[in-house]
């Protein structure tokens, strides 16, 4: 059995360029949550339970990638971008998931569903180019071993997801 998120087959969203984004956004986290909303689950409590988790989530994820792109000193400031961006991207999740959060469920429209994800895949797109651009500044600044390692970096954290084991 295939399982799926918003219809689309979790084979298809693990190939490696969804991973990398998987990797540094917060788009699932804030996507199943906004399901939790909308099935009415979601109370207030619940979603600031869920945007404390979240922001730890982050951080735990600038933390664990800082650690295994093994950022030097001279390449804090570069690797401050792509942080912020991270922190930007789940800044903006959190928004429409309090904007979801705020509706009633009942009320919503199928027209309304379909306008709520696009907003939240729109945010998720920008969030991503941001960070690749932030990421692309650091990447090239890095001595070629490191890139290798970076590129490691990714290649394994895809690898990892579509196999189950991360």
């Amino acid at each position: 059995m295939v399982s799926s998120f918003h219809g689309f087959p979790v084979s298809s969203l693990l190939s490696r360029p969804a991973a990398i984004a998987v990797l540094m956004s917060v788009a699932m986290l804030a996507s199943h949550t906004v399901s939790a909303a909308a099935s009415g689950e979601a109370t207030e409590a619940k979603a600031e339970q869920a945007a404390e988790t979240k922001a730890e989530t982050v951080e735990q994820r600038i933390a664990k990638l800082h650690a295994n792109l093994k950022i030097t000193p001279d390449e804090e400031a570069n690797w401050k971008g792509v942080a912020q961006a991270m922190r930007d991207s789940s800044a903006a999740m959190d928004k429409l998931v309090a904007e979801k959060a705020d509706q009633d469920p009942k009320s919503l429209t199928a027209i309304d569903d379909l306008k709520t994800y696009e907003k939240f895949a729109r945010a998720h797109v920008d969030g991503l180019k941001n960070l690749t651009a932030s990421f692309e500044t650091l990447y090239d600044a890095m001595p070629v071993p490191q890139q290798k390692i970076a590129d490691q970096v990714f290649r394994s954290f895809g690898h990892e997801h579509a196999h189950g084991h991360g």
